[in-house]
């Protein structure tokens, strides 16, 4: 059935036409694709700084990507120009730094690291460094580089500047919702006609010992370090929480009108974006669940679907004891007795957390499952929860054809946003 321009409520139907990855099972969009319904871990030892002494030595990191200074902004801004280059390339949109559309990043927040700490207190000549130091060794101009660099906004108006993109980017960071927020500011100003295309970015490298070290503090992550892969563990009744994780996701999103007229393939439908805030704690998950069911609901409604139309679940999936049993409380309110049958699984459990660039990372593999008809696994999903019914996808991909699916971000603070995903035709 061909798709019409406009959907019931007379708004540009959002379609993607290209799409980039880069996470820690490889490069490129194929690679990971490849990896992930082959059920591969990129989980690792952390090799990037000292680990001893610490309870979680392991993560989903991008070694691949080697930088002249590393530092979290500069891998996360060099991801995020990998995977617009891919994407861009797929979609045969506008030319070479030359895009058509606004630009919109999901990212971290940013500060200084370790690194550039020690190189300002051997500088200023105290351990101990005060603002007032700060403010004198930014008085030399000998760390101009640093002032440039850790800046929230500075990964932002470098992509913008080297693709093109037209007005001021949109810089966002939603915790682990974030990805998913970039895709719905793009879908939202499609359908208010202040652009026809758009281009969405979630990107993150955080994998630093004093990152590592906070979520570690918050009880959050997995300590299953032996082996490696087999430490994220979504739903499974061994579950002890998440891993921490890098990568990038980009996707070219148009109205439909726009890329038929320039003969441009279909990807997928961005059928409905939902977002319910939560506001109950800093880290935790509202114990009643009515923020997740919500923030699902609101996504049909806006996509014009009912629960019976969804044949996938792309979950949030940490793996932390209580993300997994809120989100599986969400499903049961929102999909009812349907809630044990409708296939659910976390790419989690390959990739780890990708943090902010999780929503539009999935997001992207939610599109390849639809597309496909493959629903990639649940891997290490050895001793299920008997707590938790629902059909996981366990350890083997599943040849399923999809009509829409959903794609879930449930990030610390409340922050929610859920995605339906629908077919190309």
């Amino acid at each position: 059935m061909a798709l019409a321009d406009t959907d019931s409520l007379g708004r540009p139907v959002i379609v993607v036409t290209g799409m980039g990855v880069v996470t820690s099972l490889g490069i490129g969009r194929e690679t990971n694709w490849r990896a992930l319904t082959a059920g591969r871990s990129g989980i690792r030892r952390i090799t990037r700084f000292p680990i001893q002494g610490l309870r979680t030595t392991v993560a989903g990191t991008v070694d691949t990507v080697k930088l002249d200074e590393p530092s979290a902004p500069a891998l996360a801004e060099r991801m995020a120009e990998l995977v617009i280059e891919e994407a861009v390339a797929e979609a045969g949109i506008g030319h070479t730094g030359d895009f058509p559309g606004p630009l919109f990043v999901a990212m971290p927040p940013v500060e200084f690291e370790w690194t550039q700490r020690r190189a300002i207190a051997d500088a200023t000549g105290t351990q101990a460094i005060a603002y007032t130091d700060l403010l004198r060794v930014a008085n030399t101009g000998a760390f101009a580089r640093f002032q440039s660099r850790f800046l929230f906004g500075s990964v932002a108006d470098h992509l913008a500047e080297r693709f093109g993109t037209k007005g001021s980017p949109i810089a966002t960071s939603t915790a682990c919702a974030s990805g998913a927020t970039a895709i719905q500011l793009a879908v939202e100003a499609i359908r208010r006609g202040e652009c026809e295309a758009a281009l969405s970015v979630g990107t993150d490298a955080s994998v630093n010992a004093e990152s590592l070290i906070r979520f570690s503090l918050l009880s959050a992550l997995s300590t299953r370090n032996d082996p490696p892969e087999s430490a994220p563990r979504p739903f499974s009744k061994d579950r002890d929480g998440f891993v921490m994780a890098e990568g990038a996701g980009a996707l070219v999103l148009e109205s439909l009108a726009h890329a038929r007229a320039r003969g441009a393939t279909i990807l997928g439908v961005v059928a409905g974006c939902g977002e319910q805030t939560d506001s109950f704690h800093r880290t935790r998950s509202s114990p009643d669940g009515k923020p997740i069911i919500a923030c699902m609901r609101n996504a049909l409604a806006d996509a014009g679907v009912t629960p019976e139309d969804i044949g996938y679940i792309n979950a949030h999936g940490t793996g932390t004891p209580e993300n997994d049993k809120m989100e599986c409380l969400g499903v049961g309110a929102v999909f009812g007795e349907r809630a044990s049958t409708v296939p659910i699984s976390s790419n989690k459990s390959m990739i780890g957390h990708t943090l902010s660039a999780a929503g539009a990372v999935e997001a992207i593999f939610t599109v390849l499952a639809v597309r496909h008809g493959v629903l990639p696994p649940t891997i290490n999903y050895d001793l299920p929860d008997p707590a938790l019914v629902v059909d996981c996808v366990p350890n083997v991909a599943r040849e399923t054809q999809v009509r829409y699916a959903i794609s879930s971000s449930f990030g610390f603070g409340g922050q929610n946003v859920c995605l339906v995903i629908g077919a190309a035709d």
